[in-house]
């Protein structure tokens, strides 16, 4: 058994939950396998490989469960999976749910130090990696910690022939013979995975979803997102091994019986390539990518098939959702969530009338109403901690079906986080408006102080986002001697564009922005470093910036 995953929300709650039918009350790999037996030979993902059925995955899972469960992992055990979009991803989350197991999913192309503190912390007794991706050696580098993490006993290397020194060969976990085993059936209450938060915390947090809190509660966020009964067909842009990407094993196909459509990297022109080809759904990514997507093809592309661009990981611009609209021709949903435990997304009614900057003086960025069969969502006030008025400004807490177990082997983020009834403190800063319509303003800790003086990185980026010769930008922070902190605008222009800092100071005065909210320098890219997750890379553009001024 690996370390200790406590709920910190009520039993009583979460019995609720099940009993009014926000939760299926099973356990993941029964869900799959109830979706197996009805449809066997329907599509249930489309790689680089080809295509793959419902009957063929499932054997395959099962396969992988009886290896390793002959490797000695058991139901409690954490298992980290290292590997980008691909069936080994996806029959690694089935094997270990059917062995009661917990997966720990994080992004390949995170370095070294990363993976073992998130191994060292969750107590994981194997990992299963990537040989070869992009230049990344992910199963010859943790073989290095075989010895050195007390509970790690296995890295499994996945992708190539024959494996790294001291690795498991992947192949070697699949026995010709598994007609006895016999899955596991654990509490659906109890934890499925471990999300890994790309927050700014000084070791990336890591917190434990239960069967429910996965299949139920991040499974009605995509209820609400089909609009027939057929079942999904999602493309995934981002990593099946983020949060974002936890809709994917567990929620696209255990709850819904659906389809899932990967790549094993993002490329503009691949993603748009398989919108024609494999004829998605719903599309799952970050706005930085329909930018790109924009730019590089998508009026030209069939998206005859597309409900929605469902686009997260960071704030969605008017300009961006109008454009994306009228291209792909579909809902763009503009959604709001975390590891941490929140969710909240717009509707077609919202994005359809252009709503996504706030138009009645609240500021913010509208992200919809809260779907209490998700996560329900209350402000609290950062002055006194009491419930906040609608129209005022406070931090975000949420809680509800999708709320996660708890933080892994950190009780301090515990305390800080959540409440002694389950609530989740989520660091954002947020508005309810008079119609309950959520509205993020901002992150708590990504406020610059200059001389004394708050500025939200975010409410500029907003404004500097509509300027018509930006295609994209992130706002930071940089050092300064004598005002502690300065605002630094890092911009990608549309191209053929000439932007500098005086006209993006003019359009912010121009649109009413104050001057000491203006950034006060201005750094030229071609594209914005992303984090494996997808999310905009702050530290790379503070090391980039750094790098230019000197």
């Amino acid at each position: 058994m690996s370390v200790a995953l406590h709920d910190l929300v009520p039993r009583k709650l979460r019995r609720t939950w099940a009993a009014d039918g926000s939760y299926p009350d099973l356990d993941l790999y029964s869900l799959f396998r109830a979706r197996r037996c009805q449809h066997p030979h329907r599509t249930a993902l489309v790689d680089n490989e080809g295509e793959v059925s419902y009957a063929e995955l499932d054997a395959l899972a099962r396969q992988l469960a009886a290896g390793l469960a002959a490797r000695g992992v058991q139901a409690g055990d954490v298992v980290g999976i290292q590997l980008p979009n691909c069936r080994a991803a996806v029959i690694a989350d089935l094997a270990l749910a059917a062995l009661g197991a917990v997966a720990l999913p994080f992004p390949a192309g995170r370095g070294m130090r990363e993976a073992e503190s998130l191994l060292r912390r969750s107590e994981a007794v194997g990992v299963l990696a990537a040989a070869q991706f992009r230049g990344h050696h992910h199963a010859t580098d943790l073989a290095q910690l075989l010895g050195q993490l007390p509970t790690l006993r296995f890295v499994v290397s996945v992708g190539i022939d024959f494996a790294p020194k001291s690795c498991v060969p992947f192949a070697e976990l699949f026995p010709g013979d598994y007609d006895d085993f016999v899955p596991d059936r654990p509490d659906p209450d109890a934890a499925a995975r471990i999300l890994v938060s790309s927050g700014s915390e000084s070791e990336p947090k890591m917190v434990a979803y239960s069967h429910n809190a996965l299949a139920g509660g991040r499974g009605n966020f995509m209820a609400s997102l089909l609009t027939d009964d057929r079942p999904p067909r999602s493309l995934f842009l981002v990593p099946l091994a983020t949060a974002f990407g936890s809709n994917g094993t567990a929620v696209t196909l255990a709850r819904h019986g659906g389809a899932l459509i990967l790549l094993d990297h993002f490329s503009p022109r691949e993603a748009l390539a398989s919108i024609q080809r494999h004829r998605p759904t719903h599309v799952l990514g970050v706005p930085t990518m329909i930018r790109m997507m924009l730019e590089n093809g998508a009026a030209e592309t069939d998206t005859s098939a597309l409900t929605a661009l469902v686009l997260g990981g960071s704030q969605l611009d008017a300009t961006t959702a109008r454009e994306a609209q009228q291209a792909f021709g579909c809902t763009v949903v503009n959604l709001y969530g975390s590891a941490d435990g929140v969710n909240c997304h717009t509707d077609i009614d919202e994005i359809d009338s252009g709503e996504i900057n706030s138009d009645d003086g609240t500021s913010g960025v509208l992200v919809g109403r809260p779907d209490p069969r998700v996560a329900q969502i209350r402000i609290d006030r950062v002055d006194t901690g009491r419930t906040a008025a609608p129209g005022e400004t406070g931090e975000i807490v949420a809680r509800g079906p999708m709320t996660p177990l708890c933080y892994v082997g950190d009780p301090q983020l515990d305390s800080r986080y959540r409440t002694s009834d389950g609530w989740v403190r989520t660091g954002d800063l947020g508005v309810l408006d008079p119609a309950g319509r959520l509205h993020v303003v901002g992150r708590l800790k990504e406020i610059v102080i200059r001389g004394g003086a708050n500025i939200s990185p975010a409410e500029v980026e907003r404004m500097l986002a509509t300027h018509p010769d930006v295609r994209d930008v992130a706002c930071i922070g940089v050092p300064h001697d004598v005002l502690g902190e300065r605002l630094a605008a890092c911009v990608v222009p549309r191209p053929g564009s000439v932007l500098d800092l005086e006209g993006l100071c003019a359009h912010l005065a121009a649109n009413g922005m104050e001057r000491g909210k203006h950034p006060e320098s201005l750094l030229l890219l071609d594209a914005l470093p992303l984090t494996p997750a997808g999310k905009p890379d702050r530290a790379a553009l503070q090391t980039r910036f750094t790098t230019v001024q000197h």
